[in-house]
């Protein structure tokens, strides 16, 4: 059991923010150590014994009884289909946010070394940033859940050198894409090289009316210093900050140090206290405006604790 981590009391708390245009969730969802915290063991027993794969199907709907809003991991890895988004929409209520991450054969500019790619390992993308197969293999399935989809990110990974010589290479490409973008749908981009995060490529998004999402991720500099850099809010209406890592620990450290996410162990207070104030700042703005704000478990040990600890910072803040 999480400390802090009231389910009851947090669920009017999230609903009322995203009734103002707030929307705080978690980067996934499937995890059997949120039991007793966001999850009730009892509804997942199918002949008398704890079921897995019940909880894995159906615990969206319970998630979707507190949160109001949820990153899907999956879409990054494949392609979504049509039906899985129909499944996923089906489960959670009309006022609910999803946000999704982009198909990485659309991002990865060439595929890593690792198992997953089969033969395409180390070789070159050649539908990296592929306008067309992103309308009509992300897209077209998307637009059957079109107004519960709140923000499309385009997570791209480390680039090297070879990849891109300079920052502004990379800029002048992601140019090229986001004007071939079709209209209408909310799009965000994050990216894990903090040389590029230059005056280009804050302009390039905000001219692309494209939110840059603030990230906490190993190589980057703290969500703080980011939010503090001029131009750094591209798109004022809509704002989206992602807690992944604690600048300076590696996914796998992390994995190994967190799992299984049952409970806080490293809290994070100076990220916290950014978060929160970004929470403050918009409810007390007045404007039409959506802040999304996804945590990960890897971040502190436990998505649910650290949502409820930064709720509770916002609501000192005065």
């Amino acid at each position: 059991m999480t400390e802090g981590f009231d389910r009851e009391r947090l669920r009017p708390r999230l609903a009322a923010l995203a009734r103002a245009g707030v929307f705080i969730g978690s980067s996934s969802w499937k995890y059997p150590g949120w039991l007793g915290q966001v999850y009730d063991r009892q509804r997942y027993v199918w002949r008398g014994r704890y079921a897995q794969s019940r909880f894995e199907r159906y615990c969206l709907a319970e998630y979707a009884e507190v949160f109001k809003t949820v990153c899907v991991d999956a879409a990054y890895y494949q392609f979504p289909s049509e039906r899985y988004l129909g499944e996923l929409a089906a489960q959670v209520p009309a006022d609910f946010q999803f946000a999704f991450k982009v198909t990485d054969q659309i991002t990865i500019k060439r595929f890593p070394n690792l198992p997953r790619f089969g033969p395409r390992a180390g070789a070159a993308n050649p539908d990296f940033l592929n306008a067309d197969l992103f309308a009509s293999a992300f897209l077209q399935p998307c637009a059957a859940i079109h107004p519960k989809v709140g923000l499309l990110i385009f997570e791209f990974s480390r680039f090297w050198p070879a990849d891109f010589e300079r920052g502004r290479d990379f800029v002048a490409a992601l140019d090229g894409f986001l004007e071939r973008l079709p209209a209408g749908w909310p799009y965000g981009v994050e990216i894990r090289n903090r040389s590029f995060l230059q005056p280009e490529y804050f302009a390039t998004l905000a001219r692309r009316g494209v939110a840059h999402v603030f990230n906490s991720w190993e190589a980057m500099p703290s969500l703080a210093e980011q939010l503090a850099l001029p131009g750094s809010v591209t798109q004022p209406e809509r704002v989206a900050v992602r807690l992944l890592l604690q600048p300076g620990r590696r996914y796998a450290e992390a994995v190994k140090l967190f799992a299984p996410y049952d409970r806080l162990k490293e809290p994070q207070p100076a990220a916290r206290a950014a978060v929160a104030g970004l929470i403050r700042a918009a409810e007390q703005s007045g404007r039409p405006r959506r802040l999304f704000v996804f945590v990960n478990n890897r971040f502190e040990g436990n998505a649910p604790g650290t949502i409820a600890a930064i709720l509770e910072e916002a609501t000192r803040i005065q």
